[in-house]
């Protein structure tokens, strides 16, 4: 397995300005979820956090690296595609929830695999750049956006987030296209 380092700088940067779209609508999405969820949400990405960790021998090399990143990039895009089949049922939006915290269970090793695969200081402060260049879009765009639609009449933050996941929808797509082409076999 080989890393493509163009398509994987553009997969990061796309990645964060997903995140950056999308942070605002999850005050919207999480509004029907009861305190004591949030408290259960974090006692189990502490434990996942800790089992991954507990695995990191077995999982720094690019062959898993780039299956999980796969499997949160197809995760995020189940989870898009959930909310706008299903909108705003109680279970929906705990099914999003609890993908979400899935998703973040692998990111502590996500950030050490990321060192270890870009090797060098230049590029890892690259790659850090995009990041935050591509969350700081994401939450500009998503302030227009919103912006935007309440001008055009669209009101209702349920409605304005569903219409916010249709873009995110287009985005997740490029962003697995993406990390299938940063991802080579030797």
């Amino acid at each position: 397995m080989k890393l493509n380092l163009r398509p994987y700088l553009w997969y990061k940067l796309l990645n964060s300005l997903f995140f950056g779209l999308a942070v605002g609508s999850v005050f919207v999405l999480y509004t029907p979820l009861e305190p004591s969820v949030f408290s259960l949400g974090g006692i189990g990405l502490a434990i996942g956090l800790l089992v991954v960790a507990k695995v990191y021998e077995k999982m720094m090399n690019l062959l898993v690296f780039y299956r999980v990143t796969l499997f949160v990039e197809f995760l995020a895009l189940l989870i898009v595609v959930s909310f706008l089949l299903f909108r705003y049922s109680y279970s929906s939006v705990l099914f999003i929830y609890i993908s979400y915290q899935l998703t973040f269970v692998f990111g502590n090793y996500l950030m050490r695999i990321e060192t270890l695969a870009l090797k060098r200081t230049i590029l890892l402060s690259f790659a850090d750049v995009l990041k935050q260049k591509g969350y700081l879009i994401g939450m500009v765009l998503s302030y227009l956006f919103y912006k935007d639609i309440e001008w055009c009449g669209i009101s209702d933050k349920q409605e304005q987030v569903y219409a916010l996941h249709v873009g995110l929808l287009v985005i997740q797509i490029v962003i697995i296209f993406l990390v299938f082409k940063a991802f080579r076999p030797r």
